[in-house]
């Protein structure tokens, strides 16, 4: 499948708004295949992965990663998202296989999913920083764009409106998955504020307008039919996944020397398994063993 998904940043000729659209639709999908997700799931997840987009794209440096944890008192449990300034964003969820009956308004139940209860939580970690900064705030509503516009305003306060849509076929594949955030800037009006609410109130979902062949273009201009609007950056986006057996060997070398030393003995090798991406990393008694050395020697050095 091609990847044509892409975000967008703008920003009103005025200096009032900043705003950003994205099509995630087979970003959605990759994230739907590698987890199995059912279609509550789908949707929560889907949510999550484009939440923490939004956000990773427009506040983090270069080097910089994000981590967003959602835990809701729903079925789901804890949904977990990475996102980079790069436009890349991989997640997982506790549980992948929860499917509800619609809500009152025939759409998926994703709050209650979620949850009603519970945290939003963002880190924020820059390479050579050893405390990464974590705001949290609760869940006011578990369908994850309130909660996303909520954190935004309490923890990092900046007024913003963030819309989350995911369309989920009735066989859980994904057919439309996108999203949108704006950031008022200081100066904004009332009279400005008071026009981008009422064109938010009035829009369709996102997942309907991309369904409609809309692009990330169309939406901001949805969102400001009356602005001249300054496109800043197009940029692609994707679900990925840089795992490798390095890494999970440094894991490895962080846990007690007994428990590695009955991982030698006892089970004779280990098995890693990706959270985000699914990928298996077998590590045999050869590998473990040059791992507990290098672990022991450094612990005397």
């Amino acid at each position: 499948m091609e990847n044509n998904d892409y975000l967008v940043k703008s920003m009103t000729k005025d200096g009032m708004f900043r705003a950003y659209a994205v099509r995630a639709t087979n970003l959605v999908e990759k994230a739907h295949e590698i987890h199995d997700t059912w279609s509550a799931s789908s949707a929560a997840l889907g949510r999550t992965l484009i939440g923490t987009l939004l956000l990773s794209t427009s506040s983090l440096d270069e080097k910089a990663g994000m981590t967003v944890k959602i835990q809701g008192n729903g079925p789901v449990g804890y949904i977990v998202a990475d996102g980079t300034a790069h436009g890349e964003v991989k997640g997982y969820m506790k549980n992948p296989h929860v499917n509800l009956p619609l809500n009152e308004a025939g759409k998926i139940d994703v709050a209650g999913a979620v949850g009603r209860q519970g945290t939003l939580s963002v880190t924020t970690m820059t390479p050579g920083d050893k405390t990464p900064y974590t705001g949290e705030v609760d869940l006011i509503s578990g369908e994850l764009g309130d909660d996303f516009t909520y954190y935004l305003a309490k923890s990092e306060q900046i007024p913003s409106a963030v819309g989350l849509s995911v369309f989920v076929e009735k066989d859980d594949s994904i057919k439309a998955a996108g999203g949108f955030m704006v950031q008022v800037m200081p100066g904004a009006s009332d009279e400005a504020i008071t026009k981008l609410e009422t064109a938010i109130k009035g829009m369709p979902r996102v997942s309907d307008l991309l369904l409609e062949g809309k692009t990330p273009e169309d939406i901001l201009h949805l969102l400001f039919p009356d602005e001249e609007l300054k496109m800043l950056q197009t940029m692609p986006v994707s679900y990925a996944c840089h795992c490798n057996k390095n890494r999970f060997a440094h894991a490895l070398a962080t846990i007690k020397p007994a428990d590695l030393k009955e991982m030698i003995e006892q089970d004779e090798g280990a098995e890693i398994v990706c959270q985000f991406c699914g990928k298996k990393y077998h590590f045999d008694k050869q590998d473990l063993e040059v791992i507990l050395k290098q672990a022991t020697s450094s612990d005397q050095a």
